[in-house]
């Protein structure tokens, strides 16, 4: 009975592991395609030949590597730039208390709630006459403070699982309180870190409406909108737009890889004993 509830149980993880790698297989299919097999064996599940050409095209002829530099910049700067402000607040609403604190922490909540479209003409008024509309800079402005109320919350959470005992303690034994933060409860904070890191940098990584909206200039845009390119006015470029998506997902995927071990929770289990 055991033996098969375990085969039941890795026959479950299997269709959910294929589920959700299907997409992913699906768009390397398609960039490895032929364009005169891209129709005829469409609904087969590997093309009887494949080429690097669209792969080819994309590095070599196309701006896909401006926009991918574009993308890098503004993700990576957004990340730090919400991760380090997120971990002040988080900090702040977790161990103070002040006037205003549960109104303040509403409002953030409340920020949210507005869809983003409702928010481009007002931003764009209040971008433009201070020379950040076009700009990389302007657009790591924006996916900051629209990324930076839900990662202030996750930050939070990840300071109330720290018990304030480690803290107390420290200041005991001779630490001011910004030295109890760096030494003791920032490394312990390392999982709160690398998974705010994680959802800013895959949130401005695939984030269009704005750079769509607030980038006109070639040279400035961000691969999603960069996409676009490859829809033409007599179709889609299918192989060479799937190609781009590819090499898209590779700096997501290094980056999750080199900040995993930090996603692992539960390090402060067990460090004040009742």
């Amino acid at each position: 009975m055991k033996t098969m509830t375990g085969a039941a149980l890795w026959l479950v993880r299997l269709a959910y592991l294929t589920f959700a790698l299907f997409p992913l297989f699906w768009l390397i299919r398609i960039s490895l395609t032929p364009d005169n097999l891209l129709y005829s064996e469409g609904t087969t599940i590997w093309p009887s030949s494949i080429t690097l050409a669209n792969f080819t095209y994309v590095i070599e002829e196309s701006p896909f590597p401006v926009f991918f530099g574009n993308t890098v910049i503004v993700s990576m700067g957004t990340a730090v730039a919400v991760t380090l402000l997120a971990a002040g607040i988080g900090y702040a609403f977790s161990r103070f208390e002040f006037a205003g604190k549960r109104a303040l922490m509403v409002f953030l909540v409340i920020t949210q709630l507005f869809p983003l479209v409702m928010v481009i003409t007002p931003l764009y008024q209040l971008l433009a006459p201070i020379g950040l509309v076009n700009t990389r800079i302007g657009l790591i402005v924006v996916f900051t403070a629209f990324n930076l109320p839900f990662a202030a919350f996750l930050m939070h959470s990840f300071y109330e699982g720290i018990p304030r005992e480690l803290e107390q303690a420290a200041m005991i034994d001779g630490c001011t309180r910004f030295q109890a933060l760096i030494l003791i409860i920032l490394p312990l904070m390392l999982p709160g870190i690398g998974a705010t890191l994680g959802f800013v940098f895959t949130a401005a990584w695939s984030e269009l409406l704005f750079s769509l909206m607030l980038i006109t200039s070639e040279t400035k845009k961000t691969f999603a909108v960069g996409l676009l390119s490859f829809v033409g006015k007599s179709g889609v470029d299918w192989g060479q737009m799937m190609a781009a998506a590819t090499l898209a997902l590779i700096p997501p995927a290094i980056f999750f890889t080199l900040i995993q071990k930090y996603l692992v929770g539960g390090l402060t289990a067990g460090a004040v004993k009742a």
